[in-house]
């Protein structure tokens, strides 16, 4: 299996104080714009539970390679939080309810699920996100959808997608030689975030397009739900990557590689410019 070294870089500024950043960011788009915008809310403290479920088995590993890689998946997971945390400011600037959201999220995280499951299958929860996001980030950047966004934007969610990619296997890897996850826990922890993932994004939508004044519009939720997954839409080529993780000898190294991470990689690391490295990545530029 190829594998890709975690590589621990500081979150970049990608300008996400600027003024001009408009609403939509996204083309014009009120769905897909708040579709992102909805998932970044998500993330800081899901990121902080990940880290959280991987620490609970850490004084327990004795690879010393796999300790190494928890310890640079827990920076990765740290900066992607404080980037999206500054994200979400601007977002909260809109009128958008961002501290009843992420207080109702880290209730359900740490109030509910690490206080009532075990420790295992938290595990396995943080495993089962670490696949979607790494599945999102081959469709985002891999099918090039994002290329009608604001380069600022664009740029935040290459540099996430790529590090989603370094890591994907940490927390799989905790949980299968570590914590010695069941493949039932496995599958009973991805059928969960299958569900709970999606519902929880477009329920912050709905909320969003309410202060947006969009409530009563549901040709933007029509249109939207087509544009992800309609027959040729973001998701659309992805279910096999998805049904992989049911397989019983499944690995998250089995599955390809972003093609255009080491276009991403080379970019970044010659010029230290994340805006153009997020350009390459979508296409942008050369």
């Amino acid at each position: 299996m190829t594998t890709t070294a975690i590589v621990p870089r500081k979150g970049p500024d990608f300008g996400l104080d600027d003024p001009d950043l408009p609403r939509y960011w996204f083309g014009g788009d009120p769905f897909k714009s708040r579709f992102f915008d909805a998932m970044s809310l998500l993330f800081p403290e899901g990121e902080r539970f990940f880290i959280a479920c991987v620490r609970d088995f850490r004084d327990d590993i004795t690879d010393p390679e796999l300790l190494r890689q928890v310890k640079d998946f827990i920076y990765q997971e740290g900066q992607h939080g404080q980037v999206h945390t500054r994200f979400n400011d601007r977002v909260k600037a809109q009128g958008i309810a961002v501290d009843h959201i992420l207080e109702k999220e880290h209730e359900f995280l740490f109030n509910v699920f690490r206080k009532k499951m075990s420790r295992r299958y938290t595990l396995g929860l943080t495993a089962a996100s670490e696949h979607l996001t790494a599945l999102m980030a081959h469709g985002f950047f891999g099918k090039r959808i994002l290329r009608d966004a604001d380069p600022r934007i664009r740029a935040m969610y290459a540099w996430h997608a790529v590090e989603e990619i370094e890591h994907k296997s940490v927390a799989f890897d905790v949980f299968r030689t570590v914590a010695r996850g069941s493949y039932f826990t496995r599958i009973l922890a991805m059928l969960q975030v299958s569900i709970t993932f999606p519902l929880h994004t477009f329920l912050i939508m709905r909320h969003m397009f309410k202060v947006d004044g969009l409530k009563h519009r549901p040709r933007i939720w029509l249109r939207g739900l087509w544009w992800l997954y309609g027959p040729k839409g973001v998701f659309s080529g992805l279910w096999s990557h998805y049904f992989a993780y049911f397989k019983p000898g499944f690995h998250p190294w089995q599955t390809g590689q972003l093609a255009s991470y080491e276009t991403w990689r080379r970019t970044y690391e010659t010029t230290g410019d994340a805006i153009r490295a997020g350009d390459v990545t979508a296409g942008i530029a050369t």
